[in-house]
């Protein structure tokens, strides 16, 4: 079986930010270079396709980079990604969704 990309979250829903980037043996695949302001929308995504009837995956890996490859891309590409999802971000914020959130969430921060 492939990887699915760009699975809908909700049937009838067509935006964007309502879709996770893969999809495969129960897994779902979530890569960030957003703002962080998506890290609770993101997170969200894996509780709604574990939930109910859905019930897609059984475990979500979120992609992000870190917060030292950041400042690196910031320098060799003069992009401005302040406020960008990090890593370091990413599991500051995971325990305060505990409750929220049953399917197990992993996370990984890519370096260079």
């Amino acid at each position: 079986m492939h990887w699915e990309e760009q699975p809908k979250v909700f049937d009838q829903v067509q935006e964007a930010f309502v879709r996770i980037d893969f999809l495969k043996d129960r897994v779902g695949v979530e890569v960030a270079f957003s703002h962080e302001s998506f890290i609770g929308i993101d997170l969200l995504k894996f509780q709604i396709l574990s939930y109910s009837y859905l019930n897609k995956i059984d475990l979500g890996v979120y992609i992000v980079v870190t917060r030292d490859f950041r400042k690196k891309l910031i320098e060799k590409y003069k992009q401005k990604w302040i406020g960008s999802t990090t890593f370091e971000k990413v599991c500051k914020y995971l325990p305060h969704f505990r409750s929220a959130i049953q399917v197990p969430i992993f996370v990984i921060g890519i370096e260079d």
